[in-house]
């Protein structure tokens, strides 16, 4: 599946190849650094990895729209939209009822979110306020407080959607990149059974007990 993303954001998967390189800034490459993902060519032993979702902490924001991205129902009112993701049964909340983004946020895991149309087939969505413990993707690549996000929503036509992530972090990137691209996503009929995918500590610890500590050496 196109969604789970395993080596990154996928239109900048973290595999090598010089094109996919992003443009750090030296804060962000000492960031970069301290994180030691699963996948990827920075990969770590099972042992040594320090993914905080290893840990079942929230993936936060961009990470939903970058790391298993699977189902998503979308929901609409008058005042927001409300995006719920299969990874962990979370939602978040896009407001679209005309108010400004918040000047100094408070920081949450999935930050805050406002929408516009910009035409009568495409929303445009700016997130702020997004917690640093968190990582943009599953290759570790780092953010600052200062993240902006832009998400844009194009209906391509009746049964499918296009959502484009642009990241825009002065801190950590010296300008900003786009880390998904038109990604498609198709309509399902309205009685679409969405199964559960819920990180259980118990189940990380019984993995590791069987597989992810034994991989590595260690028991």
């Amino acid at each position: 599946m196109t969604g789970n993303q395993v080596l990154g954001a996928k239109a900048v998967p973290e595999d090598g190849k010089p094109e996919h390189r992003l443009p750090y800034t030296p804060l962000g490459l000492e960031a970069l650094k301290s994180t030691k993902p699963g996948n990827g060519t920075r990969s770590a032993l099972p042992t040594e990895a320090n993914d905080p979702v290893y840990s079942c902490d929230p993936q936060g924001f961009p990470r939903a729209d970058l790391h298993e991205l699977r189902t998503t129902q979308v929901l609409q009112t008058p005042q927001s939209i409300f995006i719920l993701y299969q990874f962990n049964r979370v939602w978040r909340v896009i407001w679209t009822d005309g108010r400004e983004l918040p000047k100094d946020p408070e920081p949450r895991w999935f930050g805050y979110s406002v929408g516009k149309w910009v035409d009568d087939s495409t929303l445009v969505v700016e997130t702020v306020g997004t917690d640093e413990r968190t990582w943009l993707d599953r290759a570790g690549r780092p953010h600052s407080a200062d993240l902006r996000v832009e998400e844009r929503f194009h209906r391509a036509d009746r049964d499918h959607l296009e959502l484009t992530v642009t990241i825009d972090d002065p801190k950590m990137y010296t300008k900003p990149w786009v880390a998904l691209d038109k990604f498609a996503l198709e309509l399902q009929p309205s009685s679409f059974d969405v199964r559960e995918m819920i990180c259980s500590p118990s189940e990380f610890e019984q993995y590791n007990s069987l597989i992810g500590h034994t991989a590595s050496g260690s028991h």
